[in-house]
């Protein structure tokens, strides 16, 4: 049987919840709630669009000129953003996942990153997939298989759905303290701020509003948690009477919110990227959360998405 282009699909199902993993990338496919899609879905042989839905690791976002230094070694990564000379994602969003165990539930899947020009370090990375009654829980496991010490992130790349419409519908919450300025079409980091003294509070979500035209594509952080140290974004649709929520652990620091803008005649602004972040936009440089795993060390992070 012929694989399709996005690998191989994993579906899974749980009460009123349905998802597909594909392997490349152990990219979230598909999940839905009963009738709705709460995150924006790509088909099995499409190339799937940027990274929708992928695994981000050793870093999520970007890395400045693909360039660092760590441990005294300066490291040159592929420029895997162009257009913004920047490395991005990380290393494994484009690897064909092997699965290693599933249920009608739930899957686990692994891969290895080989050492590499920029990246010299072995490090196996598991993701894992569980639908329940709450939603879909995913973790992503790095651990390193080399000598030494390897710099490690990780992330996840879904874009939520709240409803039909473009994000401009759609009300929002980050619970967010402190925000990642931006500078020019590069999109560089520019300094950490309060949330209420940039672009005159326009990127500011603690209290639920409209996300109308604003754009958005920044990493907050300083974000509010509840007691058992777990945060949360909501989005609901015009109505406010349906939406999607992503909640994580506290391995997550950071979140970006990307709200999809796009040149024609791409889509533009079709769903809202939430990405919960164990480090910083270019951490590997900054160290800003940057987790450094020793020889047979492992890391993991988790979050969950459910429909509201």
């Amino acid at each position: 049987m012929e694989v399709p282009i996005s690998g191989e699909q994993i579906d899974l199902v749980a009460g009123d919840y349905t998802a597909t993993i594909a392997s490349v990338g152990a990219s979230l496919r598909t999940l839905r709630f009963r009738d709705r899609d709460l995150v924006v879905p790509f088909s099995a042989d499409e190339l799937r669009p940027s990274f929708r839905g992928a695994t981000l690791a050793p870093w999520p976002n970007r890395i400045v000129d693909g360039r660092y230094t760590f441990d005294g070694a300066e490291q040159q990564l592929p420029l895997t953003e162009p257009a913004r000379g920047n490395a991005l994602h990380g290393l494994v969003a484009w690897l064909d996942f092997e699965v290693v165990d599933r249920t009608a539930s739930s899957v686990v899947l692994s891969a290895t990153i080989a050492p590499q020009l920029g990246y010299p370090h072995r490090v196996a990375v598991v993701v894992s997939y569980t639908l329940g009654e709450a939603g879909l829980e995913t973790e992503v496991e790095g651990t390193h298989l080399g000598a030494g010490v390897a710099p490690w992130g990780a992330s996840a790349h879904p874009y939520l759905l709240a409803g039909p419409g473009p994000v401009d519908d759609w009300t929002l919450i980050v619970p967010a303290d402190t925000v990642l300025e931006t500078a020019g079409e590069r999109l560089l980091p520019a300094g950490s701020h309060p949330i209420d003294s940039v672009r005159g509070g326009e990127l500011d979500f603690r209290s639920a509003r409209s996300i109308g035209d604003t754009f958005v594509d920044h990493a907050y952080t300083d974000v509010h948690r509840d007691d058992s140290g777990f945060a949360t974004v909501t989005v609901t649709n015009r109505a406010g009477d349906a939406g999607v929520a992503l909640v994580w652990d506290a391995a997550c620091e950071w979140v970006q919110i990307h709200t999809a803008d796009r040149p024609s005649p791409e889509p533009s602004r079709i769903g809202l990227a939430v990405e919960p972040m164990t480090c910083a936009p270019d951490a590997f440089n900054s160290g800003d959360g940057l987790v450094r795993l020793e020889s047979g060390a492992s890391h993991a992070a988790s979050w969950r998405i459910h429909a509201l």
